[in-house]
């Protein structure tokens, strides 16, 4: 029987830190399913399509041609365990940096195993060397014209330099 994790998130940037729970997943999972939520009421930095290819591309730079070959990438704009059934996943995995992710991420379980209890979330703890990265706070840095290198991975740098100039 095949194991498949599905990890859920918005992924605009994907950033090391999402990287780290990735390859802690592909650890877990015969497959990983990277569903990326997509809001219409949101505006990503990035497209479904450019999110989808900063993903391969960096999961090809940084993990082994057969990790890189059990990830999948989807959109999804339904309820994640709807997503979860559809891909035949049986865990969802969550990555979590300190207690105020905690407290949320249980409160996200909670209601995902009511409405599903099927499907069991997965915690994973981020590592003590990207626990503090957040898209929201690289984003911001890019836009203001930081250096974020050591934030996402080298395929994602230049893209995300580009389109945070000003005027994009």
């Amino acid at each position: 029987m095949t194991r498949i994790a599905l990890y859920p998130g918005s992924f605009d940037p994907v950033t090391n830190g999402h990287m780290d729970i990735l390859r802690q997943a592909l650890a877990l999972a015969d497959k990983v399913v990277v569903a990326i939520g997509i809001h219409p009421g949101k505006s990503p930095l990035f497209t479904f399509e450019e999110r989808m290819e900063l993903i391969h591309e960096s999961a090809r730079a940084e993990f082994t041609a057969d990790e890189a070959s059990r990830i999948e990438v989807i959109a999804f704009s339904n309820l994640v365990i709807h997503t979860a059934r559809a891909h035949g996943a049986a865990y969802l995995v969550r990555g979590l940096r300190d207690g105020t992710d905690l407290d949320y991420e249980m409160q996200m379980a909670g209601m995902n195993g009511t409405l599903a209890p099927d499907i069991r979330t997965v915690f994973l703890p981020a590592s003590p060397k990207v626990r503090h990265i957040t898209a929201t706070l690289v984003r911001q840095i890019a836009k203001m014209g930081g250096e974020i290198s050591a934030f996402v991975p080298q395929a994602v740098a230049g893209p995300l330099r580009r389109r945070a100039e000003p005027g994009n």
